[in-house]
Order: structure tokens, then C-alpha cells, then sequence
């Protein structure tokens, strides 16, 4: 149900007030929707509406577009210099760092995120604003020896134009600032459009970049319910050039059909379905840490989330035994407490595929040692950190990303038959393993059909790593120097009948 603007809402997020923002922005305004349509945002928590925001139409977003194009070309932005383009992404990073708290509330706020969590991702989204500021200034040419005496080669990287980000809501500032920080940094200009079930985080950041002094219509932010058209609008655009996408398998598929027509740069990272491997050299301790690090994380809403538990048949027992102590201490509720742990599923579809899952692995005689229900007496969408073992190559835990607080263990009894379980899949995301082997460490890390791997370690991304991942799981990198590479066209330049003498 649509219902007109209000201020009315924004009271009730207290004590952050000045970030919330109830428009969307376009070339440098903040605006409704032409529609005049807005669309609620709520606390998954307890179901109380936090704001209402703009429900863009394909109308809109196109005006979002002209405006990104308008500012490329525009002195303001395109002529600027690498340092200039630096200067303004550091301020923006000051900003943000100085605004920490408030955005952590706004996220707990409308993701449901722990709090401890959220000023978390504050920071670790913050260091890709740092990090592209100062890659701004090292997107490096190169002079290559010619092969005639009257030639010089050279070589230029410049920005492919406007992109169009489309962002998910697990991690609703981190994946912007990814995104964004590169794209700006190469001399691009944006189109954002954030989750529908956490836009207040974008526009919160938005509002920063303009206080940063980054000019109009670099980065334009649009709120919608309408991610099929808008996200048709992206790809099939002339004036885009570029898209870069966090979220499901499916609906990457889609937008790289859509972008094949206009040839564009696509970036995707998808969906993942993570082998977590323990072998008997592990030191379990370490291990059942880093399983509860990678798990739990965001209620287990992370696409780098372990998802397949590998447990070699030496340590089996000691490892399940630790893991489910860790999991009944979990403390579970609304995300504001700071002692809070494991805060709800984002929505209804969430908290019904989880459970559906869970269902589905008791059906196929799985063994549930933890948890497998919901958690009605805290609200509707939380759910209980959950341990399958037992679980059948054929239950839905198995083979395919479960996205929540569910732990599947599998036993094996050698190396060869955990790489290739592991490798038994069409996603290749993230992996992790444990072992004390070093030959074995190099071995597994080898074969393991993923684009990155955590040996002995359950987080393991930071902004100086390239981020991305192989088979169904996406095309491209984020983060670390290659994440410029996806926003920039490579140039050549031949300079012919020099004279030297």
C-alpha cells in the first residue's frame, strides 16, 4: 500500500534524524517520485515502519541517467584531475568516519543488523572509500617499446562513462562504497539503486558525498519497488555504460542477458554456496571460531557465508561438540543491544526459505541437533541458529545457498573426497578450510574451484583483496586494484613519423 510523504516517520528514528533522508537524489536534488508514490520501510525486528522513501518509476531513473551523462561530460567532473577526484573521496571518508554511529543506527535500524555489527561494516565499507581515494591517483598508463624507430606506443586507461549500481541490502553501505569508490575514483559518475528493504543507509551516505563537496549528478541515488523495470532501463540504456551487481545468481543471469545487446561492462558478484573444510591436522579451536565467524555473521545473510560444512572423520565429533556449544550461547534479539548477537532474517521470503530448508533436510531423515524452528516469542522473522548433521547430498541445504543461521556438517574420510565435494557445485563464491598441513594447505587451497579462499581464517575480506568469484558465481573483481578495472577503457595511442634526429 502506497501512501504519501511524510516527516511524520522520520521522528521515530531518534537520535540520527539529520541522515534520514524521505527523497530520492537526482543531479543533485533531493526529490519524490513523479508517480508521487512512496513506499514503507520497516524494522525487521518488530515490523514498526521507520520511514517512508520516493518509489521511483522508469521515468524517474531515466532522469537519474541524464544526469549521471550530463556530469561526466562536464568540466566538473570529467577535467578533473586524479588528485582532485582523491581530495573528494577522502572527504567523503572523513564524513562518513565522523557520522559512524548515526549510520550504524540507521542500519540496524532498517537491516536488523546487530549493532556491533553494523558500526563493523561502517568501517570495513569506509576503508573502500579510502582505499579507491587513494587509487585515484594510481591508474597507471604505460609507454611500450615499439617495434619501428619512428613509433612510441602508449597506452591510457579513461572512464567508460556513467555505471549503474545495484546494490543489495545485507550489507547496504559496504556494497555501495565498493561500487562507488572505484567507479568515482576511475572519473565515472553513478546511478545507484539500492535494496528496496534498505535504502535508508544509501541515502544516508548519498547525503555525505554531497556535503563532501562532490558535484551534482555524480552520484544520484533511486529508491524503488520497481527493480525489474528499472534494472531492464540499466541494461538496455545507451548512456549506461557500465553495471555492477551484488545479489542472486538468477537475477544476474538476467541483467547479463539484458547487457548483451548494448556490450557493456558487466560486474557481477553472485550468489555462493561455500565449502567450509576441516581436516584432521586442524586445530579445532581455531576452526569452530572461524565457523562461527563466517556462519553467524549477519545472521548468516552473507554471500561468503560457509554453507557446507566438511568435517573430516579424525576430529568429527570434537568439532560438532565445540560448534554447538558456541551456537546455544548465541544471544539472540533486536539489534540495538550491544550484547545481541543474532538479530532477524531481513523478511517474510527469507525467514520462509530458511525454514522451508530446514523442513525440507528433517524430511530427507537429516539430524538436527540445534535449533530448526522459529523464534515466534522475539518477533516474526527471527529465527534460531540452527545445526544439520547427517544431511543428504539431495536436501536443499546441501546444494544451494541457504542465506541463514544454518549450519549443514557432512563427514568425509579423505582429502580427494572433500575437494571434490566441495568442488561438486555451480557456484564458486569463497571457500575456507583448516588444516595444520602445509603441504596440504597448498594442495587444497589449489584445487578448490573458488575465487578466494580462507585457509584457517572465517573473514576474509578487506579492500586491498580482489573480491569476486568463478563458475555461476559472478565476473569481475571488486575491491584491491583491480576493482578500477571494470569502471575504465583501455586506450591506444600510436604516435607515427617521429623524428629523432
Amino acid at each position: 500500500m502506497f501512501r504519501r510523504l511524510s516527516t511524520l516517520k522520520v521522528s521515530q528514528m531518534r537520535g540520527f534524524s539529520a541522515l534520514v533522508q524521505t527523497k530520492a537524489l537526482v543531479n543533485g536534488n533531493w526529490i519524490d517520485s513523479c508517480s508521487r508514490q512512496t513506499f514503507e520501510v520497516k524494522n525487521p525486528a518488530n515490523g514498526e515502519v521507520i520511514g517512508l522513501v520516493p518509489d521511483m518509476t522508469v521515468e524517474d531513473a531515466q532522469r537519474a541517467i541524464n544526469a549521471a551523462k550530463e556530469a561526466f561530460e562536464s568540466k566538473e567532473w570529467r577535467s578533473l584531475t586524479a588528485k582532485d577526484r582523491s581530495n573528494m573521496l577522502k572527504k567523503w571518508h572523513q564524513l562518513i568516519e565522523q557520522n559512524a554511529q548515526e549510520i550504524a543506527e540507521i542500519m540496524t535500524a532498517e537491516s536488523g543488523k546487530p549493532i556491533n555489527e553494523s558500526r563493523g561494516e561502517v568501517v570495513y565499507g569506509n576503508a573502500f572509500v579510502e582505499w579507491f581515494a587513494e587509487e585515484a591517483r594510481r591508474i597507471y598508463g604505460e609507454i611500450v617499446p615499439s617495434g619501428q624507430p619512428n613509433r612510441e606506443v602508449i597506452v591510457m586507461k579513461q572512464p567508460i562513462g556513467v555505471a549503474a549500481l545495484i546494490t543489495p541490502w545485507n550489507f547496504p553501505l559496504a556494497m555501495i562504497t565498493r561500487k562507488a569508490g572505484a567507479a568515482l575514483a576511475a572519473g565515472c559518475t553513478v546511478v545507484v539503486k539500492p535494496s528496496e528493504d534498505t535504502p535508508l543507509t544509501a541515502l544516508a551516505v548519498a547525503k555525505l558525498a554531497e556535503q563532501a563537496g562532490i558535484p551534482k549528478g555524480v552520484i544520484n541515488v533511486v529508491t524503488t519497488k520497481k527493480a525489474a523495470p528499472i534494472g531492464e532501463l540499466f541494461c538496455k540504456s545507451p548512456d549506461v555504460r557500465g553495471i555492477s551487481f551484488t545479489g542472486s545468481t538468477q537475477v544476474g543471469k538476467l541483467l547479463f542477458r539484458n547487457s548483451a545487446d548494448g556490450i557493456k561492462r558487466v560486474c557481477l558478484e553472485l550468489g555462493g554456496n561455500a565449502p567450509f573444510i576441516v581436516f584432521n591436522s586442524a586445530n579445532v579451536e581455531k576452526a569452530v571460531d572461524g565457523a562461527m565467524a563466517s556462519k553467524f555473521r549477519n545472521c548468516g545473510q552473507t554471500c561468503v557465508s560457509a554453507n557446507r560444512f566438511f568435517v573430516q572423520e579424525g576430529i568429527y565429533d570434537k568439532f560438532v561438540s565445540q560448534l554447538k556449544q558456541r551456537v546455544e550461547a548465541l544471544k539472540i534479539g533486536d539489534g540495538k543491544s550491544v550484547d545481541v548477537q543474532i538479530g532477524p532474517l531481513i523478511n517474510k521470503m527469507q525467514y520462509d526459505k530458511v525454514s522451508g530448508f530446514v523442513e525440507d533436510a528433517r524430511d530427507k531423515k537429516a539430524n538436527i541437533i540445534v535449533g530448526g524452528k522459529g523464534l515466534q516469542e522475539l518477533g516474526s522473522l527471527f529465527y534460531a541458529p540452527t545445526i544439520v548433521t547427517d544431511v543428504p547430498t539431495s536436501a536443499h541445504i546441501y546444494t544451494e545457498e541457504v542465506f541463514g543461521p544454518v549450519v549443514s556438517i557432512i563427514k568425509f574420510k579423505d582429502e580427494a573426497e572433500a575437494v571434490q565435494k566441495a568442488n561438486d557445485t555451480q557456484r564458486g563464491l569463497a571457500g575456507y578450510f583448516y588444516s595444520e598441513n602445509l603441504q596440504q594447505v597448498f594442495r587444497v587451497a589449489k584445487r578448490l574451484e573458488v575465487g578466494m579462499v580462507g585457509v584457517n581464517e572465517g573473514i576474509i575480506s578487506a579492500p586491498e583483496a580482489p573480491f569476486g568469484g568463478v563458475k555461476e558465481s559472478g565476473v569481475g573483481r571488486e575491491g584491491s586494484r583491480h576493482g578500477i578495472d571494470d569502471y575504465v577503457d583501455i586506450k591506444y595511442i600510436c604516435m607515427g613519423n617521429l623524428k629523432y634526429d
